[in-house]
């Protein structure tokens, strides 16, 4: 029996993070129209997440909010130094050096080889991130912002799901109706456990305590920048994140499993940590579990997850907001894709299947990088009990300290495969080709028009980034003469909103786009492409828009192309 079909909003989300909040700024970037449920009745005073990724900033950039996030995060004449001591008040081991976001920037206009993003990374913590977005959020009209409503429960039927909302405030209950439900409501996801989706991995793999604390004694807390506060300062004890540039820390240190967290003193494990008394006020201090899961679905039915909701890892790499903002990106165009008309149903079975896979490998990349802190915290131990690490008589075990993570190298900070050079393989909605795809390599992003990856990042002879050249939803780039071969007319019987690119064909041009044609998504991944024009476009349109009845995991690679 079908459902009532007379719909609220065309998306309602549960979760007004920072996942839920880009996916709700993506739908609006369609013009889908959704509501935003966030049981808080304000964006999040707690810290968490430290650095938003090049990828990510790239994405925020097509959603035109990255000036305004620029303008709040940590001043891009920072350097994202990583420096490892016996302690503050010790003695260095050694620094991880690192560009400025400034200098990043001038790197990649100088080098221009499609390896970089086509924005740098920014430091800004996740309580200066969500206001920016939740200020865009009220300005857009097709999004209908509720903080202080909850998500309670859901009902779903063939046309649609039913929503019971209840007010955190005064306890008002209601109902909301819509064609889909995006369930971005955090670790404990209410709507994951409705659905009865369980994650499978490593939960709890280990309790750490954090401490969040303001301080201004730069003689202190940045003893080992340079310039100003290394971006994180790490020892045998933990790791301190200069949060903002100027007054606000964190202190993250894995605990031993005997610890007994009810006699945790946060200020004297500052004092510890540091090695020395300084001044300070603390903010928040808690223990915490660090999980390593992922779920075993990412959607039932009319119901989609993302972000923390399907993946958690540990946050060596920062690897768990980022990958949600990619998932927020994925959803929102492919959920407008089907509102608006033009996609199949194939289509959402595309985000599980291209995002599953990420999250996948992100996680086994945290994992690698915290097998190499382990390995750097076991030298710790070791060298520590030959005695004090900072006795003038230790010089040469500190250099040997210093070696060891010099040659374990640091991954988690340059691991731009996993950030922003990643593929998507076995997606019904791609074209593949045949043979075997480019090997991926977690530390470099291979500039590639394969079929999956990411369409690489360059500027053009005139200065303008090709990102820019973009249109909100397809883009079809024609390189030199090419010829579309009666592009417009397939994509227009397809319903295909597209915006045709040509550009000259020039050394950069052929060596970075590979081919003549390339066919991009709205997420700047290629979806096809061709020193031709095939010859039906109609079967690649059936393919791209998900019409195409066979999944990606049984369709032959290069059936199209």
């Amino acid at each position: 029996m079908k459902g009532n079909t007379v719909f609220d909003t065309s998306v309602i989300i549960a979760g007004g993070g920072p996942v839920g909040m880009t996916l709700a700024l993506e739908l609006a970037k369609h013009k889908v129209h959704c509501v935003l449920l966030e049981r808080n009745p304000t964006t999040t005073r707690h810290p968490k997440m430290d650095l938003t990724n090049g990828r990510s900033m790239e994405l925020f950039r097509q959603l035109g909010i990255v000036d305004e996030l620029r303008a709040v995060g940590v001043p891009p004449d920072q350097p994202l130094d990583i420096v490892w001591g016996t302690s503050l008040a010790g003695h260095m081991l050694h620094r991880f050096e690192y560009p400025t976001p400034n200098e990043k920037r001038e790197e990649a206009r100088a080098a221009n080889d499609g390896t970089h993003t086509t924005e740098p990374s920014m430091r800004i913590s996740q309580i200066i991130l969500e206001p920016v977005l939740k200020a865009a959020n009220d300005k857009s009209e097709y999004v209908d912002v509720r903080f202080g409503w909850a998500y309670q429960g859901l009902a779903q039927d063939e046309d649609g799901v039913t929503v019971t909302i209840a007010n955190t405030s005064t306890g008002e209950r209601q109902t909301l109706r819509a064609p889909f439900l995006a369930g971005c409501d955090g670790g404990g996801s209410k709507v994951r456990a409705a659905l009865g989706i369980e994650l499978q991995g490593q939960p709890a793999m280990a309790r750490a305590y954090m401490v969040h604390f303001r301080s201004e004694d730069h003689e202190v807390l940045s003893r080992f920048g340079r310039r100003h506060a290394a971006y994180h300062f790490q020892s045998g004890r933990g790791s301190l994140i200069a949060q903002n540039g100027k007054d606000m820390w964190t202190v993250q240190s894995v605990l031993a499993p005997d610890t007994d967290e009810s006699k945790l003193d946060p200020a004297a494990w500052l004092r510890y940590f540091v090695g020395e008394d300084f001044d300070f006020e603390i903010l928040v201090a808690n223990p915490w579990s660090a999980h390593q899961v992922v779920a075993d679905s990412y959607r039932s039915g009319r119901v989609l997850l993302a972000g923390d909701a399907v993946h958690q890892v540990i946050p060596t790499g920062g690897y768990g907001m980022n990958t949600g903002i990619g998932d927020a990106v994925a959803l929102g165009w492919q959920l407008a894709s089907v509102i608006n008309g033009w996609a199949g149903a194939s289509m959402l079975d595309a985000y599980e299947i291209e995002r599953r896979q990420i999250a996948l490998q992100n996680r086994e990349a945290a994992q690698r990088h915290a097998e190499v802190r382990f390995a750097i915290t076991m030298k710790f131990i070791e060298v520590e009990e030959a005695g004090d690490l900072d006795a003038p008589e230790a010089a040469t075990r500190r250099a040997e300290l210093g070696k060891v993570i010099a040659d374990l190298g640091n991954a988690e900070n340059e691991s731009w495969g996993i950030e922003h050079g990643y593929r998507y393989g076995c997606s019904p909605v791609i074209c593949y080709e045949p043979g075997e795809a480019p090997a991926f390599d977690p530390l470099y992003c291979m500039p590639t028009t394969t079929p999956g990856a990411r369409l690489p990042s360059f500027a053009l002879e005139d200065g303008v980034l090709l990102y820019d050249e973009l249109g909100p939803e397809f883009t079809l780039l024609l390189v030199g003469e090419a010829t579309d071969g009666a592009f417009s007319d397939a994509a227009a019987a397809a319903g295909l909103p597209v915006k045709t690119v040509r550009l000259p064909e020039t050394d950069l041009t052929r060596k970075l786009l590979e081919r003549k044609i390339v066919l991009v998504r709205p997420d700047q991944h290629v979806a096809w492409r061709g020193d031709n024009a095939p010859g039906d476009w109609a079967d690649v349109l059936r393919i791209v828009t998900g019409r195409n009845a066979t999944t990606g995991a049984e369709r032959p690679a290069g059936q199209i192309g």
